[in-house]
């Protein structure tokens, strides 16, 4: 009797773990497609896409709720920050609010990471705008990398509560002087190509 009762528990944390997995990946791929759509420049699919992942997610949580030794599981946690990560980006390129971690309905640390994420999604999304000549609207999001990272590197706790946040802000400050470089470098030649176009018509 004693093995019957443990068995049945055990069953129900294993399906339940099984329909949170399916349910997570769900949301991370919906999570890649709205960035992606983000990116191209298509605000409504992308807001659709988080929609769906933000409902996958919310499947996930609830199968697992009744398990809470299960809810801090890995893939969880990823997905959590996915999600905080595709809305964030939406946000940052969108210059909305940032919606908070009790908006999104995920942890702290999920919602971190993925703000690290997201600043750093900005980097394609600055030279996608260097390209097509806005200046401008590179050094704004520009800025808003910056004030993510300041945010980001006044979290100083062990990785066992910040989800190894600290790697993540590393790998964002490089991602973040690598851009403010590119950005520097393309200001100085657009300033040069000025001064030589100017040049050019005070001879004529």
């Amino acid at each position: 009797m004693l093995g019957a009762a443990v068995r049945v528990e055990l069953d129900a944390a294993n399906a339940a773990r099984e329909v949170a997995l399916a349910a997570c990946r769900r949301t991370i791929r919906a999570c890649g497609s709205s960035i992606r759509a983000v990116h191209q420049l298509r605000p409504d699919e992308a807001l659709r896409l988080a929609d769906e992942a933000g409902a996958a997610l919310r499947e996930a949580q609830d199968a697992l709720a009744p398990f809470p030794s299960l809810v801090g599981s890995g893939p969880l946690h990823d997905a959590a920050k996915e999600y905080a990560e595709a809305r964030l980006t939406a946000a940052m390129v969108g210059s909305a609010p940032l919606p908070s971690p009790a908006q999104l309905h995920v942890p702290a640390a999920a919602w971190l990471n993925g703000l690290a994420e997201a600043a750093s999604e900005l980097r394609r999304h600055i030279l996608d705008r260097l390209r097509e000549g806005h200046l401008s609207r590179g050094e704004s999001l520009l800025a808003t990398m910056d004030e993510a990272y300041g945010l980001l590197v006044a979290m100083d706790y062990p990785d066992a509560v910040s989800g190894g946040l600290r790697r993540t802000t590393d790998a964002l400050r490089a991602v973040l002087e690598r851009t403010r470089g590119d950005l520097t470098i393309t200001v100085l030649q657009s300033r040069l190509q000025s001064a030589l176009d100017r040049a050019s018509i005070a001879l004529d």
